[in-house]
């Protein structure tokens, strides 16, 4: 007999938003590989006999490698037991997860794909800012901020994300705000064009720093804002103040958005 290993998509933070089936693979898994961001209420649901797996990463510090994670989905399910690989998120939105399915099939593992909510569209929301708009943004893109790096094809991208995008989430992107400022601005978005920071999304802590590519990096200099934070680009960012449902921390009274 050979287990399956479940892709769940954990969500943004708010245990409260993993999907039912999601939540249902957790209750029935045998062991659980958890990622970092991963909140640690939804543990809570597993059996009492499940085993606990911790893989998370910090920025440049892998507690377990890509590698080791694929081993392991395999080798529990080579066993005979059911494996949920816990992601924060979606499995499929920067979360390697497409990697991991790779390697089951590959190793003639069953699994399945259980999508979560992605922080892209979830922080957004709780920050009261829609990735679409009838009138301010008909296209979004998901990017990760890795792609600030100087080098030619990243060049090529943002070239093409300053123009033909009217919404662009980006995730893990905080070390490399200056860069992504300067790489737009420097391919067409005007320097006065909105930008959101939105920081622990949907959890209690959240906060929301709101600037222009021209000022959003003081801002966040002196909100002291860090990872993990969702950046948010574009005019429906204009929207947070008037649609600012959720009640976040109170970021340092910084300048809005021009307009």
């Amino acid at each position: 007999m050979v287990g399956t290993v479940y892709l769940v998509g954990a969500g943004p933070g708010d245990p409260d938003l993993i999907t039912v089936k999601g939540l249902r693979c957790l209750q029935q898994a045998d062991v659980i590989l958890y990622d970092r961001l991963v909140n640690p209420v939804l543990l809570e649901h597993a059996k009492k006999d499940a085993q606990l797996v911790y893989c998370g990463k910090l920025p440049h510090f892998h507690t377990m490698k890509q590698d080791t994670i694929n081993h392991f989905l395999v080798k529990y399910a080579k066993k005979g037991l059911n494996v949920v690989r816990l992601k924060g998120g979606d499995p499929f939105v920067f979360g390697r997860g497409g990697e991991e399915a790779e390697e089951c099939a590959k190793n003639d593992v069953p699994f399945e794909i259980v999508p979560g909510i992605t922080a892209g569209i979830a922080a957004s929301a709780y920050a009261g800012i829609p990735v679409t708009h009838r009138t301010l943004s008909k296209s979004f893109a998901f990017i990760t901020g890795h792609q600030a790096a100087d080098d030619k094809e990243a060049e090529y991208q943002w070239s093409h994300l300053a123009k033909a995008v009217d919404t662009i989430c980006v995730y893990m992107g905080v070390s490399h705000l200056p860069s992504i400022t300067k790489q737009l601005t420097q391919h067409g978005k005007s320097p006065h064009t909105p930008i959101a920071l939105v920081h622990w999304g949907t959890l209690s802590e959240q906060r929301t720093v709101v600037g222009t590519l021209e000022t959003i990096v003081e801002c966040v200099k002196e909100a002291k804002i860090q990872n993990p934070s969702m950046i948010v680009i574009g005019e429906v960012v204009r929207l947070h103040h008037k649609l600012n449902w959720f009640n976040e921390e109170i970021a340092p009274n910084l300048p809005a958005a021009h307009g």
